[in-house]
């Protein structure tokens, strides 16, 4: 290899191959910008000695949550559903109940604890950060922010939300984890397009250079014109004159087509299906705009199944905190008045 290949593939972070008169090279390998395998590494809650650890990463979830505007969307729309049809308790104020909904349908799990008075009457509600709080044994709760700092909240005084998990009973989960490699594949795909563009590679081309004619000095003029041309203000215009060329003798052959032949629109249709089939939320309420001539049908009867089969049945689970708590704190308005 010559000192110049070497040199320019010291510069440009590849490597130089070829045979003399022949000069190639690529760039670093792929680079992943996300890696969250291990987020689904299921394992049994253990016990630390003081309270269970959550079988799966909670912080991890916290990150996925945005990773695909599908999967926030649709969280976000059952979230909005049932705090408008919630009816504010002076022990449970609607920002609360707002926060209570979010935490358990991100981790499947939620907590609220009770805040009483000096004679141990209730006085208010307040929801803890599900992605810290931990379980104990025997109804022991904790607040954990790292092994040094761990809050214990009095015994008796939290209630647990939680998402039946069928390996456990400590803590839930939650239901959409088995389209969440799908919600990464879909910001997989939109964080290697947006790449894509920013680094030029989008009107990029390979120019073959056959002709015997050309200088040594002449090539690296080009070189250099070309390596200019790249990243911000590229599309430059370059001239190349050779009076004693063959023809052919230099060609340029476009790499831009790989953004036509790409299964980017498959990957984010593909991977946006599998998120609202978890989801189970009609597209139309997500403003997805239909591409059949069709449409998605009427959005209004869409609605309507979508609350009768999602949302009763989650107003349903946060009512089992009347009975914890002697009264009629969590009030949902009728579906009449949701579906009209």
């Amino acid at each position: 290899m010559s000192r110049r290949k070497k040199q320019f593939s010291h510069q440009h972070g590849g490597e130089a191959t070829g045979a003399p008169g022949v000069e190639a090279f690529t760039f670093g390998e792929p680079t992943p910008v996300l890696d969250r395998r291990e987020l689904l590494d299921y394992a049994e809650s253990w016990f630390n000695g003081r309270w269970f650890e959550p079988p799966i990463s909670l912080d991890g979830l916290a990150k996925c949550f945005r990773a695909s505007p599908h999967h926030s969307s649709a969280i976000y729309v059952k979230r909005n559903i049932l705090t408008a049809a919630y009816l504010p308790h002076p022990m449970l104020s609607r920002e609360a109940f707002d926060r209570l909904a979010l935490e358990y349908l991100v981790f499947g799990n939620a907590y609220l604890e009770r805040r009483d008075s000096v004679s141990r009457k209730a006085l208010r509600l307040e929801p803890a950060l599900a992605k810290y709080v931990r379980r104990g044994e025997d109804g022991r709760f904790f607040f954990v922010r790292g092994w040094q700092d761990a809050h214990e909240f009095r015994r008796g005084s939290v209630y647990h939300f939680a998402e039946p998990d069928i390996h456990q009973e400590i803590y839930g989960l939650p239901e959409y984890l088995s389209a969440l490699q799908s919600a990464l594949l879909n910001e997989s795909a939109t964080l290697f397009r947006r790449r894509y563009y920013l680094n030029g590679s989008h009107a990029g081309f390979i120019l073959y250079m056959s002709d015997p004619a050309q200088k040594e000095e002449d090539i690296d003029a080009l070189r250099e014109a070309l390596r200019k041309s790249k990243g911000p203000g590229n599309f430059r215009n370059l001239f190349l004159y050779s009076p004693n060329g063959k023809k052919d003798g230099v060609q340029v052959i476009p790499i831009s087509e790989v953004a036509a032949k790409d299964e980017f629109l498959g990957i984010k249709d593909a991977s946006r299906d599998d998120v609202l089939a978890a989801h189970r939320v009609p597209p139309q309420l997500l403003g997805i705009v239909p591409k059949n001539a069709g449409g998605f049908g009427d959005a209004a009867k869409a609605r309507q199944v979508f609350i009768e089969n999602e949302i009763l049945p989650l107003q349903a689970r946060f009512q089992t905190l009347n009975a914890w708590i002697g009264e009629e704190v969590i009030r949902f308005r009728p579906l009449s008045s949701l579906t009209d």
